[in-house]
């Protein structure tokens, strides 16, 4: 179940948000967890049980190390814990692609291939187990004590807003909101803004743009012109925006009508004049993870230049292959940890000193040009789709969209550097972070429920409504 799915829309959060409100408020947290269990078995109910057990079991690992007294114990339950949510990621998103890379170099080599039952990838296992994660290393770090009652970390774990597709949310940010926290009419009138933002930006924007990107990847790349060729890396540059920051508004509106205060995950990554600038603007609860407990224990800024740029490219390797178990994402990855380290060795001071215009069309390309690897998994193809962007053969499209398309284009356009027009940071402050007045409350109900209204019908006329990081 996806939250721009109709069952979602029409049923499961309507019935929801109606329990949840006149729940007695020592049983909310109680309703959440139940409704968050029903929302995940929807979707892969094989995979309930497996996360239940583990949730549950990593709970009282936690509370022990807590518990102990001595330091030894104390990084014994750490790597037990540890060990257990990598093992569960190690497994099911990896296992399949360490026998398949196994299996190549034992053909290559002449020896018989393993034999091995594919393993089903459970749905949000990376989210699940970075903050499982991070629970276990706040509490040992002594960041924040354990909670108390399992319920209670089961429903920090598996929470339905954010448990398919982030923001990552650290245990140490929301740990009182789970035992205590104040919900207010502001709040949810507010977060069903932010709600029905993202459902817009996801439904009305990025499935139309993936419409025609998707035929245009269809296509053989023999039959595909350059300008067929940059129109569709293009749309897929701002579909996977949209996508991934419009499921994370919504999952912040969502927890927002609960009286929670989830992490920003984007911050207008477009409009920056670096890509080290990009990675604080894009998936910023992943990039920050990274940082505070990958990079950082690595050593950080405190080791020598060649240490601190193996770290970089180590990082974002990692982060790459985070996103997927495939050789593209572990490309794709460098490629972003390249480009890290060469504006840290001399480019950064170039881009510092060159118009902000031109500094911004080099992150953007950039950009665009690593959506190829992440978009595109086979590598043979994708340097022949680098190709047809580079070797300009042909301008005249293969694929022909429809006037809709270039209206939806454009706005994506707009919307994606809304913030570098005059006051466009303001209105945008104005719309998600500032207090409304009376006029603008009532201005964002009207533009917003008719957001919702055309959402569902946009939905409902459609089979296409893909969620890009659903997978991750």
């Amino acid at each position: 179940m996806v939250f721009s799915s109709i069952t979602f829309l029409l049923y499961f959060l309507p019935i929801f948000l109606l329990v949840y409100q006149i729940s007695p408020k020592p049983t909310k947290n109680l309703v959440i967890l139940t409704a968050s269990i029903f929302f995940y078995s929807w979707g892969a109910p094989q995979f309930i049980f497996i996360l239940l057990a583990s949730t549950f079991l990593d709970f009282y690992i936690v509370r022990r190390m807590f518990e102990a007294v001595s330091p030894r114990v104390k990084k014994s339950y750490l790597v037990l814990s540890i060990s257990l949510n990598l093992g569960l990621l190690a497994y099911f998103k990896y296992a399949n692609f360490f026998v398949e890379n196994l299996n190549t170099l034992f053909q290559s080599l002449g020896y018989e291939t393993l034999t091995w039952a594919s393993v089903a990838l459970p749905i949000g296992i990376s989210f699940y187990t970075f903050q499982t994660l991070t629970y276990s290393i706040d509490v040992y770090r002594r960041v924040h004590t354990p909670l108390n009652k399992v319920s209670d970390y089961i429903l920090y774990i598996i929470m339905f807003p954010q448990l398919i597709a982030g923001p990552i949310v650290r245990f140490n940010s929301i740990a009182a909101q789970i035992t205590e926290r104040k919900e207010t009419y502001q709040d949810k009138l507010l977060g069903f803004y932010r709600f029905c933002i993202g459902l817009g930006k996801k439904v009305l924007i990025a499935n139309t743009l993936g419409t025609e990107a998707d035929k245009i990847f269809a296509l053989e790349i023999m039959d595909m012109s350059s300008g067929t060729a940059w129109l569709g890396i293009l749309a897929y540059t701002f579909q996977i925006y949209f996508d991934f920051s419009g499921y994370s508004d919504m999952a912040i509106g969502l927890g927002r009508m609960m009286g929670f205060r989830f992490p920003e995950n984007f911050n207008n990554p477009y409009c920056v004049g670096s890509i080290t600038a990009f990675w604080k603007h894009w998936h910023i609860t992943l990039g920050a993870w990274m940082k505070d407990y990958l990079y950082i224990p690595l050593g950080g800024n405190r080791v020598t230049a060649i240490r601190l740029y193996f770290n970089l490219c180590l990082v974002f390797v990692l982060s790459g292959l985070w996103h997927g178990a495939a050789w593209n994402f572990v490309l794709w990855g460098l490629y972003h940890g390249f480009f890290l380290v060469v504006e840290r060795l001399f480019l950064g001071k170039i881009l510092l000193k060159m118009h902000w215009i031109l500094s911004l069309f080099y992150t953007f390309l950039v950009t665009i040009l690593g959506w190829v690897i992440f978009k595109i998994e086979d590598l043979d193809t994708a340097f022949s789709f680098y190709k047809k962007l580079f070797i300009i053969d042909n301008l005249q499209l293969s694929v022909i969209p429809d006037f809709k398309f270039y209206i939806v284009f454009i706005l994506a356009v707009f919307f994606s550097f809304f913030v570098l027009f005059p006051y466009g940071k303001k209105i945008q402050d104005s719309v998600y972070f500032k207090p409304y007045s009376n006029t603008m409350t009532l201005s964002m109900f009207v533009i917003c429920l008719y957001l919702f209204i055309i959402s569902i019908g946009a939905i409902t006329t459609t089979g296409f409504n893909p969620f890009i990081y659903f997978r991750f």
